[in-house]
């Protein structure tokens, strides 16, 4: 096996976490090394020392030709050093706890080394931030043709597209809440609730404009009972896959109270959702949506500069890996 690698380290929605992953991958591609995927502490886990990948996705030994390690064999593992970032040089008790501060330069160092198309000396690089926008979407499409979900997840997934999309036109409808989270950089989409909600009203509406081939269906991925409530409300005919949610205000799905059946929920939307014909996604900064954004044939997204104004982006030179 190859003595120098690339350790992937997230804990965060599925949507960050598959992002970072392309980010982690093109930079072992292009340096050869090998890749290991490390999703222990996952948030959708009430089990700190299992890796949430195996959990979720099928097994995989490679991707385009980099060697990946993607189970538990990472509770075993020592990687070489030197480290970089240069946090991890420490002894391994003083790495445990970082400060928010030591995350958000670490994640600036990790790109910065991403953007520079060189190389470190260190032979383990250890991807321990938020890594969006740290590839090509050439990365992100191989990742995601690359890496399947578990084969009882897909059972559900061409069920459910059987069940409700075959046979229509479905406009997808992401809305990123957050249900009483610090959803941080999703947050002035929210600045007027009633006015977010006036344009994801909106965007269904344009939406609903275009000339299908098939009648149309809404489908609403959310993670807040509230926005299904009020969007019901003014399309009554809109559909959503059932799952538990948290109590109101109390937090986002990816939750370990939720169980491991609340990342096999996201894991079931996030894909139907890459399988419909146009997808709106509010805000479109959030992750969850990132595959549908790379998949859909069309895309309707805000512009927080100007709030009033809707984009259509042309998707349709880009075929989905499941279709």
């Amino acid at each position: 096996m190859n003595a120098r690698f690339v350790v992937s380290r997230r804990r965060t929605g599925f949507g960050d976490c598959l992002w970072s992953l392309a980010a982690a991958w093109s930079y072992a591609r292009r340096t050869g090394r090998t890749l290991a995927i490390d999703w222990r502490g996952s948030c959708y886990l009430d089990a700190p020392l299992t890796n949430a990948f195996p959990v979720y996705f099928e097994p995989i030994q490679e991707i385009s030709g980099v060697p990946v390690i993607c189970d538990d064999q990472v509770n075993h593992l020592s990687f070489p050093g030197p480290f970089f970032p240069s946090w991890w040089n420490r002894p391994s008790i003083d790495c445990v706890y970082r400060p928010d501060e030591q995350i958000f330069r670490e994640r600036d160092e990790l790109r910065e080394l991403l953007e520079a198309q060189g190389d470190t000396e260190a032979n383990t690089v250890v991807c321990d931030a938020c890594l969006m926008w740290g590839c090509d979407e050439a990365a992100e499409r191989q990742i995601f043709e690359s890496v399947k979900p578990k084969a009882e997840i897909g059972a559900r997934i061409e069920a459910l597209y059987q069940e409700h999309f075959k046979g229509h036109s479905i406009i997808g409808v992401h809305v990123r809440h957050g249900n009483g989270e610090d959803i941080m950089a999703h947050a002035p989409y929210w600045a007027d609730p009633e006015f977010a909600l006036g344009q994801i009203c909106e965007a269904i509406r344009k939406a609903k404009a275009i000339v299908y081939p098939r009648s149309t269906r809404v489908f609403l991925c959310t993670d807040s009972e509230r926005v299904i409530h009020d969007l019901s409300g003014v399309f009554p005919d809109l559909f959503t896959i059932p799952k538990r949610f948290q109590a109101d205000g109390v937090g986002p799905l990816h939750s370990a109270a939720l169980g491991v059946d609340g990342g096999f929920s996201a894991l079931v939307e996030m894909y139907l959702l890459g399988r419909c014909d146009t997808a709106i996604r509010f805000p479109p900064t959030s992750a969850f949506s990132r595959y549908a954004r790379l998949f859909v044939p069309r895309i309707i997204e805000f512009d927080l500069d100007y709030p009033g104004r809707l984009s259509l982006i042309d998707n349709s030179r880009e075929t989905s890996p499941t279709s």
